[in-house]
């Protein structure tokens, strides 16, 4: 079940706004794409959660701080053994798990 549902961040809407207004310069169309590839890979992980059957909280965009420093949760999901954090990213391209890290088929770790 999804106890708190994530929001879109508010800069992508503004940032597409002004990216069919205006040219961005390369440094601030490379965020908005960041954000936009990160945001689908979010709603994706979403989807996917979502057809979860066990009995379990999901706790999404989950702003913490600790000892004066701010840090996100993408999603914490809560069972009643084991609470799972991810971090979601949305890399595109081949990937490998050895080692304890992805590696790029192409390129080595991302």
């Amino acid at each position: 079940m999804i106890y708190k549902h994530r929001h879109q961040p508010s800069e992508l809407p503004i940032l597409g706004s002004l990216h069919t207004r205006m040219n961005l310069s390369s440094e601030n169309k490379k965020y908005y794409y960041s954000l936009k590839k990160g945001w689908k890979g979010e709603l994706l992980f979403d989807s996917f959660a979502k057809e979860l059957t066990c009995d379990c909280l999901i706790l999404n965009d989950l702003l913490l701080s600790s000892n004066n420093t701010a840090f996100q949760i993408d999603s914490l999901i809560i069972t009643a053994e084991t609470i799972f954090i991810y971090e979601v990213k949305n890399f595109a391209g081949d990937y490998y798990y050895e080692s304890e890290k992805f590696h790029n088929m192409r390129h080595g770790n991302p």
